[in-house]
């Protein structure tokens, strides 16, 4: 890390980390695409179940989604470009309208919980032992929810991971444990509870709620934790987005070349989903034979939580805190309050991510009023730390080469209550 950067990081002041360790050669072992391939069919399985449980909005209308898979519409941003200034075309990937709980926080903590739910039922004597052979649509009945509520569900939140975990485990019949930082946002641990979900708070940062919740789960062999640092079942379920991307990329002629190169601006938390979102997007794009040399990912953190550009600039992955940087980790981007980040992301992308990005609290409210008037859209503040990311990139100069086009990733906000998300609009 250079010293500059280091200044930057210890004052709290927007920083850009260029990835001096990118290579662009296929991924070494570990999670491959046949894993990730694997995650989507299982999704797909469990199509009608969710279709059936979740009926309404979620697979239908402008959302452009199949029924029952839990994608997002990718969309051109014209105004946005207009009013930010951006050279190049700017597109939202719309995680904020995911299907079930609307976050990015959905594909990987959904693909968990049934996943778990699947293995269960299998060494119970569902479908014969093959998944391939049942009807998933059963698990919306009373002999599995049985089955299934004999075990419990926790995991480690700062907010939209636990209420993922904890909409998907109450539906399928689970009891739920959410072990949420201080930082969760109290309309998150209500809507938990009014489903039935135990919730228990924790002053401090994130990573208390998680290795809480992690040493309690290890005493009951009954209880399935999540963890969000290193499970390599949620990182893939985050992946499946990668994957699903290139056929949209294809579909609008965005796949990054070298006269389009592509920056995807990715906000970061622990960094297990934008994590699993460059690996799979590299592992699907390098399998079509396109070139990964054009495509520029990165890490969009606050100032004062920038756990992953530590992480990676260092060396030191998930040793190295934000606090050992003289800074707190507070942050109106609640799910980015983040002190370390997941081991399993920052070893996965250490030699694929573009970089890092650092960026202040200040630029999300205002950036929030110039989404939705220039497009309609309404974000929560962690979700707009890409679009912010983007405005530092351009500052110094980066990410606006001739022919250059951005894609934001919006990580959540539909289900944001109307008085909490007015508060913002009018701040």
């Amino acid at each position: 890390m250079s010293a500059e950067v280091l200044a930057e990081v210890r004052a709290a002041t927007p920083t850009v980390w260029r990835n001096p360790a990118r290579r662009d050669t296929p991924a070494p072992a570990g999670l491959t695409l046949s894993d990730v391939q694997e995650a989507d069919a299982l999704l797909r399985r469990f199509a009608p179940y969710l279709a059936a449980t979740f009926p309404g909005p979620w697979f239908e209308g402008p959302n452009g989604v199949e029924e029952g898979v839990i994608d997002s519409p990718l969309t051109r941003a014209p105004a946005v470009r207009t009013d930010l200034g951006v050279e190049g075309e700017v597109w939202l990937k719309r995680d904020d309208v995911l299907p079930i709980s609307g976050s990015i926080k959905a594909r990987g903590g959904i693909y968990e919980v049934l996943t778990l739910a699947e293995r269960l039922a299998l060494a119970a004597g569902w479908a014969g032992g093959d998944p391939r052979r049942g009807d998933h649509r059963e698990f919306g009945g009373a002999e599995l929810r049985d089955l299934l509520s004999r075990h419990t569900v926790a995991v480690g939140s700062t907010g939209n991971l636990g209420l993922s975990i904890g909409l998907m485990a109450r539906a399928l019949g689970f009891s739920a444990v959410i072990h949420m930082s201080a930082e969760a946002r109290e309309w998150k641990k209500d809507l938990l509870r009014r489903l039935g979900t135990r919730v228990v708070e924790y002053p401090g940062d994130y990573g208390l709620a998680v290795a809480t919740g992690r040493a309690q789960a290890r005493a009951d062999p009954g209880t399935h934790f999540v963890d969000d640092e290193s499970s390599p079942t949620l990182f893939l379920g985050y992946a499946v987005a990668g994957l699903r991307l290139v056929d949209q990329l294809e579909a609008v002629s965005l796949l990054p070349t070298r006269a389009n190169p592509l920056h995807v601006h990715l906000p970061c938390g622990v960094g297990g989903g934008p994590g699993g979102i460059v690996h799979g997007l590299h592992l699907a794009l390098r399998a079509r034979g396109h070139d990964t040399r054009h495509l520029h990912c990165w890490y969009a953190e606050p100032v004062a939580a920038p756990c992953m550009l530590l992480a990676l600039a260092t060396g030191r992955g998930a040793v190295v805190s934000v606090q050992d940087y003289g800074l707190d980790g507070v942050t109106l981007a609640d799910g980015l309050a983040v002190g370390r980040a997941s081991d399993l992301a920052w070893s996965t992308t250490a030699g694929r991510v573009a970089g890092a990005v650092t960026v202040r609290d200040d630029v999300l409210l205002p950036l929030l009023r110039r989404l939705d008037a220039a497009e309609g859209v309404r974000l929560e503040p962690s979700a707009l730390a890409g679009l912010a990311g983007m405005l530092v990139l351009r500052e110094r100069g980066l990410g606006d080469e001739p022919g250059a086009r951005h894609l934001a990733w919006a990580t959540g906000g539909s289900m944001v209550p109307a008085t909490e998300m007015g508060r913002w609009l009018s701040a």
